[in-house]
Order: C-alpha cells, then structure tokens, then sequence
C-alpha cells in the first residue's frame, strides 16, 4: 500500500497523496496498481486519469506533485570506490550547535519519525518507510540506505568529542580497501529520489568507517563546481555521501547511507546556497538515527518485559528495568523457598481424552496458566514446567520481608482456583533452604531458575500429597516460616506426620498448609489441635490414645487418614523398634 502515512510505502512530502492512495503487487515481471476506493486524488497514466493498470520497468505514473518510476536497479557495494577529495566526521555534540536555516521542513519530517517506526508491521517495513523519510528530509539526497556493518568498535566515542577538521585523506590506497570482506556491509533497504541507469553503488569503506567509529563520516568526491571534471566522482551520479551510525543494541551495525550532488544542473533540486557545506543534512540525518536508537530501543525493552512477563513478578520487573539485568540475573546463592504444583488425576484424564488430545492441551494450559499467574502476583519467578506440573521460587534475585505470606496465598489460591473450576486437583509442595539461582543452563539454551536439594524436596513433597492425603506439603523449614511470620487469618499450619522418603535415609517432618477457618469452617482450629495432639501420642507411641483422638475430627479430612492407616495395619500396636518414623514404600 502506498500513501502519505501510515501505509506500507510511505509519501510524506506530497500533500495530495491520500493516507491510502494505491495498492501496488510485483510478480516478478511487472507491477500491478489499483487505485484505492478512498483516495481522493486521481492516479495519471501517460496523462489518463487510470484506476488499475500495469506498469513495465521504465514506465511511471503520477500522484500529485510526485513521479513514481518502476526501475530495475541493482544494489552493489562498492569495496573500491575512488579516495575522496574530502572526508570529515562528525561528533553528536558538535552537530548539536549546527543551527537549521530552514528548520520547518526538517521538523515536520522528524514530527512524523515516532508514527512511522511505531507503525511499523517490522524491520523490513520498517527500512522502507526510513529511506522514504531520509529522501523527504534531506532535499538534496538522491539515493538513501538502512545499511549494517560489523560493529568493530572497542569503545564508543566520546560525545564531547570536537569534529575531526575538514582534510584531504590521506589514507590508505583505494586498492587495500578492497581487501576487506564482501559480507563486511549488508543494505537492508535502499530507494532513489529520480529514476537513472546505473545501479546503486554505496561505499562499503564509508559505511564500516562510520560504524567503527560510531559517528557520523562525510566523503565529498567532487566539489560543487558544476565544472569541475568528473574524473573523482563516484559513478556518474553522486558528488557525495555520508554514513550516519545508529547507535543502541536494539540497532546492531546499523547505519543511515545517504548520498546526493550539489549542482542544481545535474539535478531537479535548487543548488544549496553553500554546497561543500553539508552539516545540516548531516545533522538532521542524526536526529533520525536517534529517535530510531531510542524508540527502537524502547520497543525491544517492551518486547522483553512482555516476554519476561511470563516469568517473573511485577516487582522483579521492575527491578531489572533500572539495574543491569546482567548483573540482576547473574547465578548465585540464596536462601529460596521453592514451590512444585502438579495436577492430580491427569494421567487418567489422558486416557479418557485420547480422542481429543487438543482440547486436553488447552485445559492443561489453562490450568498451568492459573500456576503461574498465582506466582507471578504473589512475587515469585517461574523457574520450570515440566509437563502437567509448574515450578516457582522465591528469595531471589532479592529476599522480600513477606514472602511467607505471598507463598501462602499463591499456594491456596492455586489449590482453590483449579478446584472450583478446572475440574484438577493440585498437588504442592513447598520446601525451603539454600540454591543456587539465575540464568542457569549451557551456552546453547540458558533459562532462568533455581538449582540444589531444595527443588529436590520441593517435588519430593509434591509427590506425597497423594500418600498422605494432603493437597498442600510443607518442609519443617517453611513450616516454622510460616507459623512464625503469617497470621492464623491467612493460612494454617499442621503437622502430619514424620516420614521417610523412598530412597532416603534422613527422616522428614511433613505439615500441611490450610486455608484459614473462616474459608475452610470444616476443619476448625480446635480439630486441628486434637490432630496435633494425636500426632504426638503416635509418635510416643501411644496408639490407642492416637486413635482415639483422630476418630474426634469430622471423617471429611483426608488428613488423617494416612495416620489411621498406619495403626489400624498393625493392630493400634507400634512395631518392634519403632522410632516415630514412617518408612514410604514409593515415591
């Protein structure tokens, strides 16, 4: 689509171009024009008002005040273009102190920058509708490029830098520098204002120079003398060009390639009043590239924050937002609590939905959706997924003074959310000790998450909850956490039993969170008092005390019911050598 904006090929210097004028298609032989419906200026064709037509290479058509000529031109870099007669370079801070003469033209075109990059659709979008505002801004431009070369910088330049002086180069010979490699300079895209036949030919040599020295850098093959002889131009239609870096990591190599003539006899344009003085062009071409660095660079910051997003909590972001998130993500150690939440029941879900697999999938990802939702708000990272199941952590990259309380609610709030509405029940386990976390991984895939015994017991105590009956299991470290730090109002805590893992030898004290009574009236806290009174009697060794005191809580709490197990298998009498430990038979 072409228009005067907001289109894919942009026209902002002719006011009678509509914002969508002409739809335009190339197959490869010729191009097909259709006038759109809304434009409100006719499209001339060999002087016939046309609505669709074809167009061969050399043929043109008008809009307005402006010629548009299909041309078949090639680009080709030249490694071996002739020394210029002049080459100066410019810092940022002395092509701030240029004034403009004319400054109304320059600043509607530059008013125009921050719709045309943020409108967009990509980069290949992007580079067509930057040629097209260079030809607009520098009116004495008769071919403009978005170019990238290597950036062989090793530091950047000082913005206090003065401009090298006006010199004659004296460099080295045009024949060393086509030594330099072919793939050194990539035009990503190029346009010209007039239609001529020759072939586009920038300098690679121009264009590395001004990349490698991040600034701006002229070369002037032939002065403004329109009788001078031509034996130092470069081709036989360009008296001069610059290259004009686009600084920012969101812009690699990027360079603005502009280049033009001075003599009003070799061209449409009004000679400049001084034309061996280019710094306003110049100037006016660093604006563009520093509006593109900064906006650029403000949309891949948004990019990665929506990507990020995924994964860590509002708090986080905000944090790498205004620290190096180098060094904010860097592997180190901390004290974390880790957080395992599976869904319950899902292999026996896949059976029954073998037939409709995607429909499975959306439901799983609903529900993984619901996990990491509930991390993300209550401060934590997202460190893993591992099919059905979510892992998050917190404690890292910084320690935060209620995170036991956050841990809290994001664990009941997932055990409620899938509960009432997904049809899963939710497996969790919560374990707490030292890790190692950050951006961990191998030079290939690097992701951010968290390493050591503690991810271990996490996803060990995930996977008790169906053994012991409990949806949420906690380590003896989070438990006294959460006693000590969270109110009765928000969770609850009980002891239910000590374990030994399958595979282990230490001995492991298991809890249980709760909701607090006002949300879960079925178990009050005079209910769990006789638990943990039964629990103590178990483990002393009393069983029939133990017994009887588990029969006094409502038989709606699965809780109790790995107790209960426990001694009516051996008859409410405690084994020979019995230690208070309860030996699993599997994971």
């Amino acid at each position: 689509m072409l228009g005067r904006s907001g289109a894919g090929w942009a026209v902002p210097w002719d006011p009678q171009v509509s914002r969508r004028h002409v739809r335009m298609r190339w197959d490869g032989r010729r191009l097909e024009v259709r006038r759109d419906p809304g434009a409100r200026n006719p499209v001339y064709l060999r002087g016939q008002e046309v609505e669709q037509f074809e167009l061969q290479p050399g043929e043109h058509f008008v809009i307005g005040q402006t010629t548009f000529t299909l041309a078949d031109q090639r680009v080709t870099l030249t490694a071996t273009a002739p020394r210029p007669i002049q080459q100066q370079s410019f810092s940022a801070q002395y092509l701030r102190q240029v004034p403009f003469r004319n400054p109304d033209r320059r600043i509607e075109v530059l008013s125009r920058l921050p719709e045309v990059i943020s409108g967009a659709a990509g980069d290949q979008e992007l580079f067509v509708r930057l040629v097209t505002m260079l030809l607009a801004g520098v009116p004495r431009a008769q071919a403009t490029a978005v170019v990238a070369g290597a950036d062989t910088a090793a530091h950047p330049v000082d913005d206090f830098e003065e401009a090298l002086p006006l010199r004659t180069l004296e460099g080295p010979p045009a024949e060393h520098v086509g030594e330099m490699p072919s793939d050194a300079v990539e035009v990503l895209h190029w346009d010209q204002r007039l239609a001529v036949g020759t072939d586009f030919q920038p300098s690679q040599g121009l264009i590395l120079e001004a990349v490698r020295t991040r600034q701006s850098v002229l070369h002037v093959w032939r002065g403004g003398d329109p009788r001078e002889p031509d034996s130092l131009t470069q081709g036989d239609d360009y008296d001069w060009a610059f290259c004009t870096p686009v600084l920012g990591r969101a812009c690699p190599g990027w360079g603005l390639y502009v280049t033009g003539r001075f003599s009003a006899e070799r061209s449409t344009l009004p000679a400049s009043t001084d034309p061996t003085d280019l710094r306003e062009d110049v100037k006016f071409t660093e604006l563009v590239a520093a509006m593109l660095g900064a906006l650029r660079q403000m949309r891949l910051l948004e990019h990665r924050q929506a990507a990020l997003s995924q994964f860590f909590s509002p708090i986080v972001l905000e944090t790498l937002a205004v620290e190096d998130p180098e060094v904010v993500l860097a592997p180190r150690e901390a004290e974390v609590t880790v957080m395992f939440c599976d869904l319950q029941g899902f292999s026996r879900e896949s059976e029954r939905s073998a037939g409709d697999l995607l429909r499975l999938l959306d439901r799983v990802s609903t529900a993984l959706g619901v996990m990491t939702r509930h991390i993300r708000s209550a401060g934590g990272v997202v460190g893993d997924f591992q099919g059905d199941a979510a892992m998050g952590f917190w404690g890292w990259p910084f320690a935060q003074s209620d995170a036991a309380e956050k841990i809290c609610r994001a664990a009941l709030a997932i055990r409620a959310d899938l509960e009432a509405s997904r049809g899963f029940r939710a497996g969790i386990g919560i374990a707490t000790g030292n890790a190692v976390a950050g951006k961990l991984g191998t030079p290939e895939q690097v992701k951010v998450t968290v390493f050591g015994p503690v991810v271990n017991l996490a996803s060990r105590l995930e996977s008790m909850t169906r053994l012991l009956h409990a949806p949420i299991l906690l380590d003896e470290t989070t438990a006294a956490l959460i006693r000590r730090e969270v109110p009765p109002e928000v969770a609850r805590v009980r002891r239910l039993a000590m374990v030994r893992p399958f595979g282990l030898d230490t001995p492991l004290l298991v809890s249980e969170l709760l909701p607090p009574e006002a949300a879960y009236p079925q178990l009050t806290d005079a209910h769990l008092a006789r638990y943990e009174s039964a629990l103590d009697a178990f483990l002393a060794g009393d069983w029939s005390r133990a017994f009887e005191l588990l029969h006094q809580i409502p038989a709606g709490d699965r809780g109790k019911d790995f107790l209960t197990l426990q001694i009516t298998r051996h008859n409410r009498t405690p084994p020979p050598g019995f230690d208070g430990v309860i030996g699993l038979e599997s994971k």
